[in-house]
């Protein structure tokens, strides 16, 4: 099994090699911030450069730059990192600058960018800026466009943002394992006029889905579709940050999606707009009202609405295994299976044995032991009890004292008096019967003609 310590110790030769930059070169580069944590920073507000509406990373964070002759340079570090899926759960990857995903890239339209990448994987890499127009050498496909970044190499990229919206970065190298380890992030491109496409609150998020065996902490990096564990930015449901909104605010969520398939992402209580893609932001004429939107794979939606229903609105994929954690794919479906006299034998050799499945799966106040270094497959609490929900699972929570820039967590709704569902107590009326006897139309019996033969 490999631990979070033999993970960066087996990691130290490719760390190693970063030495290999000079000190000349290194002297050059700017700052490479590293993050760690797992929560969701404050919205970055430009320090410097044209104004723009920041967004707000679900359970990340943005890259700063620093300006040099008119130029935003960012430096990125692919890196071995431990991620924190949900308090419980670590999990080896690899990223950026400290985590997976990596941070967000904001500029504003026009900008000319140069991200300095240096590589401590142990083994080459590059970037691929996916959607953005721009010179073909600086496309990041590695033997068509470029060399590989080696281990301890530091390569450039510089262009011009040439087009407002929302893309994502990635390699393409190994891919099969290094975006399977978590290798991606998001860049955003604002327009050069702050008050075009303004919103009140912006979200991003990145989709991930890992194959993690209960009790190791590094994916499986050959699974095809069977992942066990499915994230909004590399987290899991409890461990997501919920979304908030003040009443009435104009709000806008971007969803990627780098995993091997489609997710339908829902969200409750509102409608929404499909305004962007990756290919830019879709004229007003042309949106469409949707309470789901399919996500393809390679694929970027931006959804806004107006946060015009308070409480606490679920936000998730609509494949039911997708909102679940650590699960097993060749389980039986035991329902309605009588256990009892199984369970009392396995229990004799087995101590604390117990049953599940024969009734659904519902997890409820169950609770059992678990393999180190894993999670429930639902273990969310809510203002009612459990929540059976996990994964790519959050929330929207809409209130009307939220303040302007407070993403804070509000806590639970408070309902007004009399607008829970509840349990019914009176008493339950009969159930129709179907009329006994022929059918009947206004009365009048109603007689059956079988078709006649066809002969051909």
């Amino acid at each position: 099994m490999t631990s979070r310590r033999t993970f960066l110790s087996n990691a130290g030769a490719a760390m190693v090699g970063a030495s290999l930059v000079s000190r000349a070169g290194a002297a050059s580069l700017p700052e490479a911030p590293r993050q760690s944590t797992g929560g969701t920073a404050a919205p970055l507000a430009p320090p410097n450069g044209r104004p723009y509406n920041p967004v707000v990373t679900l359970n990340g964070w943005s890259l700063p730059w620093r300006m040099k002759d008119g130029v935003k340079e960012f430096h990125l570090v692919a890196e071995p990192v431990v991620r924190e899926l949900a308090p419980g759960m670590q999990a080896n990857l690899w990223g950026y600058n400290g985590q997976s995903p990596g941070p967000t890239i904001e500029v504003v339209e026009g900008d000319r960018v140069r991200i300095f990448v240096t590589n401590k994987l142990p083994e080459h890499t590059s970037i691929h800026w996916h959607g953005q127009i721009l010179p073909c050498g600086m496309d990041g496909v590695t033997g068509l466009t470029q060399p590989g970044i080696d281990p301890g190499k530091t390569f450039v990229y510089e262009f011009v943002a040439r087009h407002a919206g929302t893309f994502m970065y990635h390699p393409h190298a190994d891919e099969m394992q290094q975006m399977a380890m978590g290798m991606m992030g998001f860049w955003v491109t604002h327009p050069k006029d702050i008050r075009q496409h303004a919103v009140d609150r912006d979200y991003v998020m990145l989709l991930g889905a890992y194959d993690i065996e209960p009790g190791s902490y590094t994916p499986r990096t050959n699974t095809m579709l069977d992942f066990n564990l499915w994230t909004f930015n590399s987290r899991v449901f409890p461990g997501i940050d919920p979304m908030v909104a003040r009443l009435c605010d104009k709000v806008r969520i971007r969803v990627g999606n780098l995993t091997m398939t489609n997710h339908p992402i829902h969200l409750h209580g509102h409608r929404f707009e499909v305004a962007g893609t990756d290919g830019g932001w879709v004229r007003p004429e042309a949106r469409w009202p949707e309470v789901s939107v399919d996500i393809a794979v390679g694929q970027m939606r931006a959804i806004e609405f107006v946060a015009d229903n308070p409480g606490d609105w679920a936000f998730h994929c609509h494949k039911s295994h997708h909102t679940m954690n650590a699960m097993g794919h060749e389980v039986p479906n035991l329902i309605g299976v009588d256990h009892r006299g199984v369970a009392k034998k396995i229990n004799d050799l087995i101590p604390g044995y117990m049953v599940m499945g024969d009734k659904g799966g519902a997890m409820g106040d169950m609770k059992m032991p678990l393999p180190e270094n894993t999670l429930p497959m639902m273990d969310g609490r809510g203002p009612f009890g459990n929540l059976d929900m996990g994964g790519m699972f959050t929330v929207l929570k809409v209130r009307d004292n939220q303040k302007p820039g407070d993403y804070r967590d509000p806590g639970w709704y408070r309902h007004p008096a009399g607008t829970v569902a509840r349990e019914w107590t009176g008493e339950v009326p009969a159930a129709p019967q179907a009329p006994s006897g022929n059918a009947v139309s206004g009365g009048k019996p109603v007689t059956v003609r079988k078709p006649a033969t066809h002969k051909h």
